[in-house]
Formats: structure tokens, C-alpha cells, sequence
């Protein structure tokens, strides 16, 4: 797949105003395509948002993942990512605000 997108994730930096003004990244939207899973594309992409996001002086970066799939979240556990530190929220806007 020469030229073509394999895989894919969203990096935020937020600006923030606690911890000495250093920003925080959120990763969310991760993606691989199927056909080049499990050869490491996910994890040179994962260590690239992050080496970015400390190069950003990122005191912390955050990942969402709406996936239930155990070996995904083992995936961005063995990333560095820690489950339980923190609990997640999403609002989404209701229907009736149109």
C-alpha cells in the first residue's frame, strides 16, 4: 500500500493553565488498517503522538478509546497507558437541541 494512509490517530494539545502552564495531550480515534495489524504500525504510531506530545512538554497525555475489546486495551496498556487513574464523561448534544 505504498503512499496509501495504514493507520491513523488524532493528537490534541490542549493549552492549560495548572501544572507550570504545561499543556496536556488527548489521543482519541485510533486506527489501523485490518490488514496491517499486529506487525507494529499501531505501536510506532502510538510512540510517535507521544514522543510529539512530550516534545511538546506534555506533562500528561490522556487516551479515549469507546472500544471494549480486551486486546486493544492491552495494547494501549503495554503503549504505557494506565486504566482507573482517571474516569471518563461524554456529553453529546441532544436531538431536540436543532
Amino acid at each position: 500500500m505504498h503512499g496509501n494512509l495504514i493507520a491513523s490517530c488524532i493528537l490534541v494539545v490542549v493549552p492549560n493553565l495548572t501544572r507550570g502552564a504545561r499543556p496536556y495531550g488527548l489521543i482519541e480515534n485510533v486506527i489501523t488498517h485490518a490488514e496491517y495489524r499486529r506487525q507494529g504500525v499501531g505501536t510506532r504510531l502510538i510512540n510517535h503522538a507521544l514522543q510529539f506530545a512530550w516534545d511538546q512538554n506534555c506533562y500528561k497525555v490522556m487516551l479515549l478509546s469507546s472500544n471494549q475489546r480486551q486486546e486493544v486495551h492491552q495494547f494501549y496498556e503495554k503503549s504505557g497507558f494506565k486504566k482507573d487513574i482517571k474516569t471518563g464523561f461524554v456529553a453529546t448534544r441532544p436531538l431536540s437541541s436543532f
